[in-house]
């Protein structure tokens, strides 16, 4: 497995993230645009219908991908919590949010504390703190 780092580190599945989501787009918009040509016609019904199946479609395929993205955070809060707990036997400011702990999930034991010290001092965006990770600490079991 190649060596993670700020370059490679997000992970896109070519399938769902690009072709589904264009996929699924493009029928939502097909059937609205299908609903208001068959507006006040025999096929309104059938319109509606198609228009409802899509919007479902679309609908599921978001929360089929937030909802283990929120078990997921959930989970790197309570491990980075863990973690810092260890560290140094203090809980792990509950300022921070969870987009700034996700990304200091990536952060080295030793480069941990300074880096958090940092973040709560300048707010430091997520993008922010990866890029001032200097040895990454690879994540390969994401969502």
């Amino acid at each position: 497995m190649d060596q993670q780092n700020f370059e490679n580190h997000k992970r896109n599945v070519a399938g769902f993230h690009y072709l589904l989501s264009f996929l699924l787009i493009a029928g939502l918009i097909g059937a609205v645009v299908n609903a208001v040509y068959q507006f006040g016609t025999g096929d309104f019904f059938t319109a509606l219908l198609l228009l409802l199946f899509s919007a479902t479609l679309f609908l599921m395929s978001w929360f089929i991908r937030t909802f283990p993205i929120r078990a997921q955070d959930r989970a790197i809060r309570a491990e980075e919590g863990l973690r810092y707990f260890i560290l140094t036997r203090q809980p792990l400011s509950n300022k921070l949010s969870i987009t700034q702990i996700a990304a200091l999930r990536f952060a080295p034991d030793d480069e941990l504390l300074p880096l958090v010290e940092k973040t709560l001092a300048e707010n430091m965006a997520p993008t922010d703190i990866k890029k001032a990770i200097k040895n990454w600490r690879a994540d390969h079991h994401r969502v």
